[in-house]
């Protein structure tokens, strides 16, 4: 799902993969996220990748000034658990800007104490993490790399945002 450590497993024709990239220019961070494929890939495997992206865009539309962060997490759940995929619910998009990882989190399901409001000027990355199967995650033995717990695909779909008075600004993706 994410985390994974380089190692000598081949990718093969039929795999999606996700790249998950931080960035840190002149003070700030920036996070995005993708989920490819390899080769050619089954159906459902296109269609978890472009649900992945397309919920993110879903909660792009409520990351608007005076919104709250559960208007975002509830467009992106509303919008996976209506084309039949799980939301993971351990990890979570967040804040950024001096620090990779600032308040508020984002989480991509509604739940209770998300209720700040979105301000200009504020900068988040939200990502979108979807499995195919039950939102269970469980993390390695090597304490890093976290896997679905049920073995099913998982796609990630990343960027980060300016909060503006009018539309949100994506800063991850090229103009």
């Amino acid at each position: 799902m994410v985390h994974g450590i380089p190692g000598l497993r081949v990718l093969k024709d039929g795999d999606i993969i996700s790249v998950d990239i931080g960035a840190y220019i002149h003070g700030f961070h920036g996070d995005a996220a993708r989920t490819f494929a390899v080769g050619q890939i089954s159906s459902e495997a296109q269609r978890l990748i472009d649900v992945t992206k397309e919920s993110f865009f879903k909660g792009l539309e409520k990351a608007v000034k005076g919104n709250r962060i559960i208007d975002i997490s509830g467009a992106v759940e509303d919008y996976v658990v209506a084309n039949g995929f799980s939301v993971v619910r351990d990890f979570v998009g967040h804040g950024i800007g001096k620090e990779m990882h600032e308040e508020p989190q984002i989480p991509n399901y509604r739940c209770s104490g998300q209720r700040s409001r979105l301000e200009v000027g504020m900068t988040l990355a939200i990502e979108p993490m979807v499995n195919q199967g039950t939102h269970v995650v469980k993390i390695l033995k090597n304490g890093w790399t976290v896997v679905t717990a049920d073995g099913k695909l998982s796609a990630h779909y990343e960027n980060t945002i300016a909060i503006t008075e009018n539309e949100p600004i994506i800063l991850t993706m090229p103009s």
